[in-house]
């Protein structure tokens, strides 16, 4: 990007006003073109930057280089008002701006691997850019990148190239957009939320004053989880588009409206469209889950109706219980206690319940077991409850504990499946166990640093 228009810092610098921040935002695609012509509307000045001559030229005389829906009225409007230019040359627009958005791409490779040449790129030639430069800059990060590359990729490159000493010497931030193509200057303006993944508090305000005053809210969280958050958003709705097709699918098999049964899910803030089921943790069960999923599967393969998301949950959820499994084994103790055992807290239902399925797979493998859930007393089990536990665990009273001191007092590695306070109490009295933890129960946090602890999926 070295080269090619020359740029006049001074007047930029007079343009802005020493309160705005100025901004070089790096890659002039939807994300990039977007952002500039957006923050330049705030009152911000911009400069664009992109190898692409003909997308400098474009912005340079107020149009637009990608077709989105009211961005070639805000193109037109910010060069004209002076705040919004364009240029290949990344040095000059460093020197005449406070913050860098990079905006670059980071494609796939064939292998499905994440292509960062382009930032590798950019992060050279901005880490060039702040050599001798005597004001703090910060360096922002909008392009979609895995966890760890900012530490990893970028952070190495802007300081091998600079000199200088990421957090200290300059800024640096992730800030992943949310932008749909068709919506996305709406939703630059009424954002569904802010993300703000900072090195240091300096950097995240850097960032946090180019939005504020925007709608929704605002996270500022480590740079790992604003790396990641990008990854969970697409990801689920990804899901939802495929999970809204296969049950579409099997209603068109059954003769029903597809529309009539998703929007009653949809209407369901409560428990569908919330963050009901949400929480990352042990497996699912019950009488319900289980076995409705079954019929389903079941039902679309009589129908010849291939329905792999669908198909693929109860696969997941058993991969989820063996992860548990390979996590108590690979300590190489043998004495377990099981806090908790029913499928649900509060409840006595053991029916599918993931904890009997995780204690038989311990029993099998030969590990002297105890297990406490305050809730459940084999003498009152009855019904099918009793039925599933007979077949499943016959002589589970034999393990039964009657208090969770008891469990601890026995267990090598304690096992928490239940947000039970009594039980979690006498964790306090656990000193060299090891703690796995399903539920992440509350107060948690005393033991992360504890080398004994195992957070399931955290």
């Amino acid at each position: 990007m070295m080269g090619g228009r020359a740029w006049n810092a001074a007047r930029t610098k007079e343009k802005a006003g020493p309160t705005v921040p100025r901004v070089a935002v790096f890659g002039l695609g939807y994300v990039g073109t977007v952002s500039a012509a957006c923050l330049a509307s705030r009152g911000h000045t911009v400069i664009g930057v992109d190898v692409s001559p003909d997308k400098v030229a474009m912005v340079t005389e107020g149009r637009t280089p990608v077709v989105e829906e009211r961005i070639g009225d805000l193109i037109a409007e910010q060069v004209a008002a002076g705040r919004l230019t364009a240029t290949d040359d990344a040095a000059a627009a460093v020197a005449a701006t406070d913050l860098a958005l990079v905006c670059v791409g980071t494609p796939s490779t064939p292998s499905g691997s994440l292509r960062t040449s382009y930032l590798e790129q950019v992060s050279d030639e901005i880490g060039v850019a702040l050599i001798g430069r005597d004001e703090r800059y910060t360096v922002v990060i909008r392009s979609t990148m895995l966890p760890s590359t900012c530490l990893e990729v970028v952070a190495p490159r802007l300081e091998a190239a600079s000199g200088l000493c990421a957090g200290t010497d300059f800024g640096l931030a992730v800030n992943p957009e949310f932008l749909r193509e068709g919506s996305s200057v709406r939703d630059f303006f009424d954002p569904p939320k802010t993300v703000i993944g900072e090195i240091d508090e300096a950097s995240g305000d850097a960032v946090a004053e180019l939005y504020e005053g925007l709608p929704g809210p605002v996270y500022r969280v480590p740079l790992g989880v604003a790396e990641m958050i990008k990854y969970a958003d697409n990801s689920f709705h990804a899901l939802k588009t495929g999970f809204a097709n296969e049950m579409g699918a099997i209603c068109k098999a059954l003769g029903l409206d597809s529309h009539a049964v998703m929007d009653i899910l949809t209407a369901d803030t409560k428990l569908n469209i919330s963050p009901a089921y949400l929480r990352p943790g042990f497996a699912f069960g019950g009488s319900c889950l289980p076995k409705d999923l079954r019929a389903l599967v079941h039902r679309a393969r009589r129908e010849d109706v291939a329905i792999p998301i669908l198909d693929s949950i109860l696969p997941s959820n058993e991969g989820q219980i063996d992860r548990v499994f390979r996590t108590i084994e690979a300590t190489g103790k043998r004495r377990v206690g099981l806090l908790g055992l029913s499928f649900k807290p509060g409840t006595d239902d053991l029916r599918e319940s993931p904890l009997v399925a995780l204690a038989e797979r311990l029993l099998g493998r030969g590990f002297e077991l105890m297990i406490h859930d305050s809730q459940v007393a084999v003498s009152r089990l009855l019904g099918a409850n009793r039925s599933y536990v007979d077949q499943r665990i016959p002589h589970l009273s034999r393990l039964m504990a009657t208090s969770a001191r008891e469990v601890v007092a026995h267990a090598e590695v304690v096992v928490v499946g239940a947000a039970d306070p009594d039980a979690i109490a006498e964790l306090h009295d656990a000193d060299g166990r090891i703690i796995v933890d399903l539920v992440r129960f509350p107060g948690s946090d005393a033991y992360e640093d504890d080398g004994r602890y195992v957070g399931v999926c955290w």
